[in-house]
């Protein structure tokens, strides 16, 4: 199941681009030396891979809490319908709810510390500007972490959300080289194509609770992801 964050990471990609989209475009990179702003445009991705896996990390942790109950099958059950219902609930219901306020002053410090690392252009301020990044609310990113939370490890979390940063850094890395290289319309017809994908891993995740005995798919043994006898922190 981990190649499902990949294939994520990639059609969300195009959601990264209309929000995040502005922070990759104003990234302090030296325009003049190709060599130098490809480091720089790395190190940037860095910071977004370190707090995609750090996260991971996080939620694979309470996955491996609900695995180490025997709760592995289930769990994969529910993953797969909240992240249906996450995507097919429209945006608008749930800001209704504002999820986010418990934290609001610490989204609000992530983002003014964000503002004051564009006035340089050292590769610290950069990872920096990627760590940021990657913390900053966004709805792709808690979708992925319900399949975090689906690999039952520690490990294997932070591995989920990592390949989920990797899909998306092909994109990112375009825009940040051709500005005007995803037009409003076409990231448009793209947005229509992610609840489809979301919803279609989702119904994976479910299959893979079910234990149907479908190879690879939904296979019948209690564990999941890693084996019985594995022990993964």
């Amino acid at each position: 199941m981990l190649y499902t964050a990949f294939i994520f990471g990639l059609i969300s990609s195009f959601h990264c681009v209309g929000m995040c989209g502005p922070i990759a475009m104003m990234l302090p990179v030296d325009h003049q030396n190709s060599t130098r702003k490809a480091f720089q445009v790395a190190t940037y991705h860095l910071g977004r891979m370190t707090a995609y896996a750090t996260i991971g990390l996080i939620f694979g942790a309470l996955g491996k809490g609900f695995f180490m109950a025997g709760m592995q099958q289930q769990l994969s059950i529910a993953v797969g319908v909240l992240m249906i219902a996450f995507i097919l609930v429209p945006e608008r219901k749930l800001a209704q709810y504002n999820f986010s306020k418990p934290v609001y002053k610490i989204i609000s410090k992530v983002k003014s510390s964000l503002g004051k690392q564009f006035k340089n252009k050292s590769y610290k301020s950069l990872f920096t500007i990627g760590l940021l990044n990657g913390f900053l609310p966004c709805g792709m990113v808690y979708a992925a972490l319900f399949g975090a939370i689906a690999m039952q490890s520690v490990v294997f979390g932070a591995f989920y959300m990592m390949l989920f940063g990797l899909g998306t850094m092909p994109l990112m890395s375009v825009v940040i080289y051709v500005n005007s290289f995803v037009t409003p319309s076409f990231r448009n017809k793209i947005q229509h194509v992610i609840p489809y994908v979301a919803v279609f891993i989702g119904c994976l995740f479910i299959l893979r609770g079910l234990g149907l005995g479908i190879p690879y798919i939904s296979p019948s043994t209690m564990s999941l992801f890693v084996s019985e006898g594995a022990n993964c922190f």
